[in-house]
């Protein structure tokens, strides 16, 4: 089977679990249906996408990132290689510059493996890619989810997900980051499935299109 096959078999029987086991999940998936996995490729490339992708509208960072890839700037030596000038053009700001510069540096120089830390756990992968500079949790969170297929991630620090968490549990007010860790934690270890599916509750909700398998969407 191929890698979407196979990802696709793990979240619809990661889904089959959780509403199995919880009703408020089991009424998400009959009003919003099955969502699809989204699915990056390990590496440079990707974790470049996600930290490009940063605190604009999805729209921009896509049209930012197929500027960049467009450049062969998904490429390590190829992104070293742009001057600030040119990295202006395609459209990234001066920290995401460096942001980006400290990534390449570090995998050219074998500080940081991007493919490799799939075989790292969960919380160790992400204290690697945290300790560059410009990669956040969330930024880990999200490239353990979609890049290296980590089944049990749930970024509590994505406003829209916490959004999700409190359509989904009828709470009166969006839990802040901690409270949703805690009220979360009763759908280990299925939790990326689970965070799929309230990113589909969301978008369903607010009438946002639903995103690509690559998380490509308006």
């Amino acid at each position: 089977m191929t890698a979407a096959t196979d990802r696709r078999a793990a979240l619809a029987a990661g889904l089959a679990r959780l509403g199995d086991e919880h009703p408020a999940l089991a009424a998400v998936i009959a009003e919003v249906g099955t969502p699809e996995p989204r699915i990056l490729e390990p590496g440079f490339g990707s974790l470049l996408r996600i930290v490009v992708g940063q605190q604009v509208s999805t729209a921009a960072a896509a049209a930012i990132w197929d500027r960049l890839a467009d450049a062969g700037g998904d490429d390590v030596a190829r992104f070293l290689g742009f001057d600030d000038a040119t990295l202006g053009r395609i459209g990234l700001s001066r920290a995401k510059m460096r942001y980006g510069r400290a990534l390449a540096a570090a995998v050219a120089n074998g500080t940081l493996d991007p493919c490799g830390l799939a075989n790292l756990p969960g919380e160790e992968a992400t204290a690697r890619l945290t300790a560059l500079p410009g990669i956040g949790r969330w930024t880990a969170e999200i490239y353990r989810m979609f890049a290296l297929g980590d089944p049990d991630v749930f970024p509590v620090g994505d406003l829209a997900l916490r959004e999700g968490v409190r359509m989904a549990l009828g709470l009166e007010d969006r839990p802040p980051p901690a409270r949703a860790e805690s009220l979360t934690a009763a759908w280990r270890p299925e939790r990326s499935a689970a965070a799929l599916l309230l990113w589909r509750l969301y978008r369903h909700r607010r009438g946002i299109a639903v995103l690509g398998a690559d998380g490509s969407g308006p």
